[in-house]
């Protein structure tokens, strides 16, 4: 079985001071560091997701004559107004300072069309395109992931169940993910979706020793 890291938005937007902060997120970025330190250690790969929005797309709450987090629908699917985040080009899409990107061996943008949301590294919120990222870890015969990241109750899940619903193995790292929490229980029902639907649960502490 081969494995590979993936890392899910570890941007700027995300972290301290970014304009869709997730609370702790920083904290992220030392265990992915340290993942990334030890995954080369074992030639196992190491991928990232990047949200790389259009600054016109239509899931931001400005963009779209909505007031941010809260619901509604756009193109037929349930969608929460964000707050202007992770636009093409822009600081705020970079990821964190303290990342140690030279360390990644792909980067796979997401969310590129402004008619759809995509929280997920694998597809757009309808499934109606895939990213590269499925023909990246296929090419590199890719059979386990080690997901950590941004944020758990979002883009990780959905990227968690993308990955096992295409067949791969998940390993969640549940030390590398922090959640927004719209609603105060939101990461802890999804890491138990992710559980349900057959991921592993664990932590980076636990694989470094």
């Amino acid at each position: 079985m081969k494995s590979a890291l993936l890392l899910v938005d570890l941007q700027n937007d995300f972290c301290r001071g970014g304009a869709l902060a997730v609370n702790d997120g920083d904290a992220t970025i030392a265990v992915a560091n340290q993942m990334m330190s030890w995954c080369k250690s074992r030639g196992i790969p190491v991928v990232a997701s990047q949200d790389w929005h259009p600054a016109g797309h239509k899931s931001f709450a400005a963009n779209s004559h909505q007031d941010a987090w809260t619901s509604g629908e756009l193109n037929g699917l349930p969608q929460v107004w964000w707050p202007v985040h992770c636009v093409q080009q822009e600081p705020g899409a970079e990821f964190h300072p303290s990342l140690n990107t030279r360390l990644l061996d792909f980067v796979v943008q997401k969310g590129t069309d402004a008619e759809i949301d995509s929280y997920s590294a694998f597809f757009d919120n309808g499934h109606r395109a895939a990213t590269v990222l499925n023909d990246w870890l296929k090419a590199a015969k890719i059979s386990h992931l080690y997901v950590m990241g941004l944020a758990t109750d979002y883009c990780v899940k959905f990227t968690v169940l993308d990955a096992l619903a295409q067949g791969y193995q998940v390993t969640l790292l549940t030390d590398g993910c922090r959640g927004v929490n719209i609603e105060p229980h939101d990461s802890a029902e999804a890491v138990e979706a992710m559980r349900e639907a057959g991921a592993q649960i664990g932590t980076a502490g636990a694989l470094n020793g």
